[in-house]
């Protein structure tokens, strides 16, 4: 696994935002408002009044949900406590898409493995139905003991993904090299929980136990400061406060110096694979955004 910082002024500013997001919980959303279960026979559960949902899967299928609102840029936070134990074979798929053959998508994914050994959360970005822009990372704790919280900022100059409020990953509107961004279809969330194990662990190498099923994640904590999309119209309008008031300062938000010090730090201790740096795969060359 990757190393450890040795740092201690670094590991303070990775810390912070985790302290700070773990007081940030008094307000808890009804997931009844926001998500439909879209698939499973039974396998998908809202509880505790609206306070938690959960996915299982077992041998003879996996389950899902879906947002009822479509976003057009956001900023959306889900906490996620992922499938324990020997997870391996399965995936908890976590994302924005749109529909067509065209997609724009953000993706969360993180693939089980055997007990002891790291989860890999894989991330992409789709832009007009094309992808291949894979980055994947270890965690810096384990997912499975609590829920932690895992953000994407979108909004018309990037993409940020974030856990605990630490940026791991930025993929910046390159549409200037002639690079599609995500900025004209309108997303929903998505998640599901599915056996992969023709794939997710180790290349497929590794087979899921089903003895240990059902598999179980959980989710809570939601919140979308985003801008809604309803009958061809988005909610952000001429009449919202502009970017630079306090309720849609993520339309405008970028990565401060702090932020890009913690980026640095996720990128070079935790980052197991990125496409910008897999030159045998690109051997006409690396895509144009990894340059910009």
């Amino acid at each position: 696994m990757a190393s450890s910082p040795t740092s201690s002024s670094v590991k303070l500013m990775i810390l912070m935002p985790i302290l700070v997001s773990s007081l940030i919980v008094a307000t808890v959303g009804n997931l009844n408002k926001d998500f439909d279960i879209t698939w499973g026979d039974g396998r998908a559960n809202i509880l505790n009044n609206g306070e938690l949902l959960t996915l299982k899967l077992d041998k003879a299928s996996g389950s899902g949900f879906q947002s009822k609102n479509e976003y057009l840029f956001g900023k959306i936070d889900m906490q996620l406590k992922l499938v324990p134990g020997n997870s391996a074979g399965t995936v908890t798929a976590y994302y924005l898409s749109s529909k067509g053959s065209t997609w724009d998508e953000i993706d969360f994914e993180f693939l089980g493995n055997l007990s002891g050994d790291p989860y890999i959360l894989h991330t992409n970005v789709f832009s007009q139905g094309k992808g291949n822009r894979e980055q994947q990372f270890y965690l810096w704790f384990d997912p499975t003991a609590d829920f932690h919280t895992y953000s994407i900022l979108w909004n018309p100059q990037r993409i940020i993904y974030s856990v605990d409020g630490t940026p791991i990953r930025e993929f910046k509107n390159s549409e200037s090299i002639g690079v599609p961004f995500p900025k004209n279809q309108p997303m929903r969330i998505y998640s599901s929980l599915w056996n992969a194990d023709d794939w997710a662990t180790r290349g497929g190498l590794v087979k899921t136990d089903w003895s240990q099923a059902p598999f179980t994640a959980s989710y809570r904590n939601f919140k979308a400061d985003a801008c809604t999309w309803s009958s061809g119209a988005s909610s952000c309008s001429s009449t919202t406060p502009s970017p630079s008031s306090k309720r849609s300062s993520w339309l405008s938000q970028e990565l401060d110096s702090a932020s890009q010090e913690r980026l640095k730090w996720v990128q070079k201790n935790y980052m197991i694979y990125n496409y910008c740096s897999d030159t045998k795969r690109f051997p006409q060359g690396l895509p144009p955004e990894c340059s910009a």
